[in-house]
């Protein structure tokens, strides 16, 4: 047998594409020359997922799960992806939220094989050249980060790959996206983080954040390299801080069919969860006094969306507005507050409305705006862990019989609230959705998950021009209307992920038919056809 032969063998185990292990057949292994180089036993999907389940039994924390999931993918993504949609709410929880953002802080620690690619500042003329590998040509969905917000935890350098890798497994878990078919891509412009930049294990530029004019030229050179590489491709910007966020979705967004996780997916996640909630209520959304913590990329993003929602129920824009009180780290946001971000300026309260409110201190923080505005709904993006506390939680359940209450920071560590304390201080009448999950019964997790995967599905599916508003509308409504899991939450099971993914495409690319920016025929995008596109984890 020839070097080159014995080469080759090798490099088919190496690639995680191609790589079966034991599942090899003994035909196979005759043909590709595989005889020694595994042990002799030919196992099964099935028994390949067994071996794993009993190692993740066996360690002692979420983090070494979430670092042996990792090799995994790196060795063999046909059994990565069976074994997490063999067992999504069990895993989910281990190759994203919660256990990502330790994965993220201790990136370095695992980093082991190439993932993805990592562009950094010094390589900015070579992005070109690193995007034209052949090893990309399949690639139809990219998650981009430059790892500055990471959750609730802030600058995490390099480290923040963990997010765009986390992301697409859920791509391909979900919506079944080919693992060949999906691209992370950390921009590493460096870090203010100087613990990390200070870490001898440090895998990252070790240089503080490039900002300004340089990094919008270099952001530039990536979106041009890509739109000349892969013009079809769909692209999700993740964990931007606040203004690069808006920037540049609002830069980019009718020049790739791109969006933002953060500000879009969260919104239509929140707000699909709201809908499902104010049905259990009986009260419709305009009837909703809704008090948002937190006015970040984030919470600016789910208030626009609500606002959008309240005019297709028949408000307009000024009646929505009036519907919404937001609070951030300086209070109650009103129009007198001097250099406001550009996200918030919307969401500002004429100062004259609380001149009469009834106040105990001097600046309007958030349990002083819900004793004077009432709430019916409170939903937390602020990254501040506590910050739905006691007095403020039962002074909202003072005045509302059943109140809907969303801490959606994550991790768990920046959570405003612990539903089950939640559920105690408002004597188990709450509604309760979080970031994270808490394994609090009839707790709803409002995860992203639930939206991201079906918009990007509906707009391949679509060969949409570019993801519009009405789409993320879209995504919301078919959600909201879904159904509960039947154990109290507000939405569907875990387990039901891919059937959501589904239904919510179909919406997706019925509304980009709608909006005109649709390639593909209406009949091209029936329920049938969109799930013959998705990906099972099998051996071929």
């Amino acid at each position: 047998m020839s070097p080159a032969f014995h080469a080759a063998a090798r490099a088919l185990l190496a690639d995680p594409l191609t790589n079966k292990g034991t599942a090899f057949t003994q035909g196979e292994r005759d043909v590709l020359g595989l005889h020694g180089l595994l042990p002799p036993h030919v196992g099964t999907l099935d028994s390949q997922i067994a071996r794993r389940r009993r190692v993740l039994n066996g360690m002692a924390d979420d983090f070494h799960r979430y670092a042996f999931l990792r090799e995994l993918q790196d060795s063999n993504e046909v059994l990565f992806h069976a074994l997490v949609q063999a067992d999504l709410p069990r895993l989910l929880p281990l190759v994203y939220t919660p256990t990502v953002g330790e994965g993220c802080e201790r990136f370095s620690e695992i980093w082991r094989r190439p993932r993805g690619l990592f562009l950094s500042y010094p390589n900015r003329d070579r992005i070109a050249d690193i995007l034209a590998d052949p090893a990309l040509d399949r690639v139809k969905v990219i998650v981009v980060s430059d790892g500055e917000r990471i959750l609730g935890l802030g600058d995490q350098g390099a480290g923040g790959m963990g997010i765009p890798i986390g992301k697409l497994a859920l791509y391909t878990a979900c919506a079944g996206i080919h693992p060949a078919e999906v691209l992370p891509i950390l921009l590493d412009v460096g870090t203010d983080n100087a613990e990390r930049r200070d870490d001898p294990l440090y895998v990252g530029w070790r240089n503080p954040r490039v900002r300004g004019p340089e990094y919008d030229d270099f952001v530039e050179e990536f979106v041009a390299a890509v739109d000349a590489r892969f013009p079809a491709v769909l692209l999700q910007w993740e964990d931007f801080a606040g203004k690069n966020a808006y920037d540049l979705l609002d830069r980019y967004r009718d020049r790739l069919l791109s969006f933002n996780d953060d500000i879009q997916g969260t919104a239509a996640t929140a707000t699909g969860t709201l809908l499902a909630a104010i049905r259990r209520t009986g009260q419709p959304l305009g009837a909703q006094r809704i008090v948002l913590f937190g006015a970040g990329a984030a919470g600016s993003g789910i208030a626009e969306m609500l606002v959008r929602a309240l005019i297709a129920e028949g408000l307009d824009e000024r009646q929505a507005r009036s519907r919404l009180w937001a609070v951030d780290r300086d209070g109650l946001i009103l129009s007198d507050i001097p250099r406001l971000p550009q996200q918030q300026i919307p969401l500002a309260r004429d100062p004259a409305e609380v001149v009469n409110w009834t106040l105990t201190v001097n600046q309007i923080g958030l349990y002083e705006t819900v004793v004077n505005v009432r709430p019916t709904v409170l939903i937390g993006a602020s990254g501040q862990m506590g910050a739905f506390g006691e007095r403020v939680v039962r002074a909202m359940a003072a005045g509302c019989e059943r109140p809907v209450i969303f801490p959606l920071s994550n991790p768990i560590s920046r959570a405003e609230a612990h539903p089950a304390d939640l559920l105690a201080w408002t004597d188990g009448r709450a509604l309760v959705g979080t970031g994270s999950p808490f394994g609090v019964a009839g707790v709803t997790q409002v995860n992203n998950v639930y939206i991201f995967p079906g918009v990007g599905l509906g707009a391949l599916a679509a060969g949409a021009r570019r993801v519009t508003d009405g789409m993320f509308m879209a995504a919301a409504e078919t959600l909201g209307a879904m159904g509960d899991a039947g154990d109290g939450s507000l939405l569907p099971p875990i387990t039901a992920l891919r059937d959501v993914a589904l239904r919510i495409a179909v919406a997706v690319a019925a509304q980009a038919v709608e909006d005109g920016v649709a390639t593909a025929p209406a009949g091209a995008l029936t329920a049938d056809r969109i799930a013959a596109r998705m990906w099972v984890a099998r051996y071929d």
